[in-house]
């Protein structure tokens, strides 16, 4: 190696290697650049946030967004080395900020720093979500009802609840548009009003295999948009006729429900106390429900037959225990009455 390769041929300084030192070569490049003006756009209803196309759900703030969009507003040679960023921002007003940004990194082994601004405009856009819901803009109606009855209000409530579990999982999934807009409990039940069909679908499928029941959808045709057919979807969900704690008729005897698991139900036979599973309509008629059974004395007992007071009349009616049943004359049981058949649910 001679002297001529250890000197910097444009500032004689040392050299390592050929050409250039670090130097001579950061100074005729341009390592660090900035755009002075960057913008956020966000959703004034929602806090949404704009990113090209896209809105995406976000609870960060001003914060935390700012440096953010700073940081992705400084544009580093590729040849920096450990770069460093930091930045004080001063707002100027509510739409407008002022990020002071220091900058250093190693470049050619020099080591080097600049400063600059960037402007931050932040703009208020109504996001795509809440455009629809301030149009009142819906594709579906979920209608919650009960067969042959009226829907309770622990249905209703578990309904909504089912709703809103549903919603927030696709809301999170990032489909923003499956919202609901409304839910409103009527004299027929629950009428939820919602932002897509497959939200619509999600929360009937949901709400069925809760409560069991069936659901089927009824399509309107409303409109066309570019060639294509546009639907308003009813979605028709029918809760089981029974509930949990019901007393029927199955057969020549009685069941009490236990749990309604989809088209099935799973119910205890009252005369022999086991667990059956039948279909809804293998269930004649509706006795009642236990939480409306009354307290009946027994007035003596007989190998399996009970002697019950009527609470009603003062009459003493026999019924068979069961071989089930533990009881003894001067207790009290719980019974629900078929006419003048007293059957034992406690």
């Amino acid at each position: 190696m001679n002297i001529q390769e250890c000197i910097c041929p444009r500032c004689g300084g040392p050299l390592e290697g050929e050409g250039l030192c670090g130097r001579c070569r950061g100074s005729s490049t341009i390592w660090v650049s900035f755009d002075p003006r960057v913008t956020s756009v966000h959703c004034p209803s929602c806090n949404s946030q704009k990113n090209g196309s896209t809105w995406t759900d976000t609870e960060r703030g001003r914060d935390e967004i700012g440096p953010e969009i700073v940081r992705n507003a400084i544009h580093f040679h590729p040849d920096i080395r450990s770069p460093s960023v930091s930045m004080v921002i001063h707002d100027r007003t509510l739409n407008r900020s002022f990020a002071d940004v220091t900058v250093s990194g190693v470049l050619y082994g020099e080591e080097v720093s600049a400063n600059g601004m960037i402007e931050i405009a932040w703009q208020k856009e109504q996001c795509n979500r809440c455009n629809r819901i301030s149009g009142s803009y819906y594709e579906g109606l979920v209608q919650v009802r009960a067969q042959n009855r009226k829907l309770l209000p622990h249905e209703s409530l578990v309904a909504q609840q089912i709703a809103t579990e549903v919603e927030n999982g696709m809301q999170a999934g990032g489909d923003r548009l499956s919202y609901i807009s409304e839910m409103e409990e009527t004299r027929e039940g629950l009428d939820i009003t919602i932002g897509s069909q497959q939200i619509g679908l999600a929360i009937s499928q949901a709400i069925v295999q809760r409560l069991g029941g069936r659901y089927s959808t009824h399509p309107k045709l409303v409109g066309e948009k570019a060639g294509k057919k546009l639907f308003r979807i009813t979605y028709s969900v029918r809760l089981p006729r029974y509930i949990r704690g019901d007393v029927v008729r199955i057969g020549k005897g009685y069941g009490q429900i236990l749990q309604i698991e989809g088209q099935y139900i799973r119910y205890l036979n009252l005369a022999n106390g086991q667990s059956r599973t039948a279909k809804e309509d293998e269930f004649g008629m509706l006795i009642g429900n236990v939480r409306d059974a009354i307290d009946a004395l027994i007035a003596y007992v007989d190998g399996d037959i009970l002697g019950l007071i009527d609470p009603g009349s003062g009459v003493t009616r026999e019924c068979p225990a069961g071989p089930w049943r533990d009881a003894e004359a001067g207790q009290y049981i719980r019974v629900l009455k078929d006419q003048d058949t007293m059957i034992l649910v406690g």
